[in-house]
């Protein structure tokens, strides 16, 4: 099993997982370069850091249990699927109509309950104690944090040149596994809604504490606090946050729909978000890119 948070480490979860996840296209759009994560299988980058998991642990009979504002658990019901591996997947009510069908889609076992994520995480750790399932953390887990580091390996070597990395922030999973392989080489910049601000507050505390957990992107940036794991990577390698309006995140969908006739959720479109809003101003010449990290929503009118 898989500990530390390494190059090396990261690059032998990628070969492991490489047969079962989609190299996502990049794209560059008047000097912004679109990482279209969104394009992975079970529609965003929580695939690479599930079949991290179940391709570097030893999973019971019992089979796998997570907690998801609904990405994750629709990445983990994919992965175990394709593995003939047992899921139960708990998600909150704010969970989308959209992720939701996702996760039965696959066949795992779903159970919908409690307002947020901490309540669907709380009900997988009961049913985790009473079953000995292996859990599967969203974020704060190695092998999570391992899988979601190969999108970072793979966006170095498809787009050299950046300078900067806009990555929306939620538990901090991606970020901190994008991070965990960069390593300083390139401008990190954490996007939150000004609604759920998880690692903006425990920078300003120094350690992860408790935050708001609402807005419009609540079923996948707003799990109550970042990771324990995640935090030190973050403190050392991020250069800052950001916070985005859920108004600028709705502009944000619309103007990718618009311009690119592309469809992300909320959540995905909140580092394209500070862009837009210039919550983030590029110096000039800043070669930026956005990571476009997720589309399991339902189809929005943006007329």
């Amino acid at each position: 099993m898989f500990v530390s948070l390494t190059k090396t480490t990261i690059r032998e979860a990628e070969r492991r997982v490489r047969p079962y996840i989609r190299r996502t296209p990049v794209i560059e759009v008047e000097r912004v370069l679109f990482k279209l994560e969104f394009m992975q299988h079970a529609g965003s980058f929580k695939t690479r850091g599930a079949f991290a998991n179940l391709l570097l642990r030893r999973v019971p009979r019992s089979g796998v249990v997570a907690a998801s504002g609904g990405n994750h658990g629709a990445a983990v019901a994919f992965a175990a699927m394709r593995l003939g591996v047992p899921a139960k997947i708990f998600v909150p009510t704010v969970a989308s109509p959209a992720k939701i069908a996702k996760i039965r889609s696959y066949g795992a076992d779903l159970v919908v309950q409690g307002e947020r994520y901490a309540d669907a995480l709380e009900a997988s750790e009961a049913w985790v104690a009473k079953t000995k399932a292996m859990p599967i953390h969203a974020f704060d887990q190695a092998e999570t944090l391992i899988g979601q580091g190969t999108l970072g390996m793979e966006v170095q070597a498809q787009a050299p040149q950046l300078d900067t990395l806009l990555v929306a922030v939620g538990g901090g999973g991606l970020i901190g596994g994008i991070a965990s392989w960069y390593r300083g080489a390139v401008r990190l910049i954490g996007v939150e809604p000004r609604a759920a601000p998880t690692l903006s507050k425990a920078l300003q505390a120094g350690h992860p504490v408790d935050a708001e957990a609402g807005g419009i992107a609540a079923d996948s940036l707003a799990p109550r606090r970042v990771g324990e794991l995640v935090y030190p990577i973050v403190a050392r390698f991020v250069e800052k946050t950001v916070l985005v309006e859920d108004a600028a995140i709705l502009q944000a969908q619309k103007t990718l729909w618009e311009t690119l006739r592309i469809v992300v959720e909320p959540g995905g479109a909140a580092p394209y978000a500070a862009l837009i809003s210039r919550a983030f101003v590029p110096k000039k010449g800043e070669r930026v890119g956005v990571v476009l990290s997720g589309a399991n929503t339902t189809v929005v009118n943006f007329a």
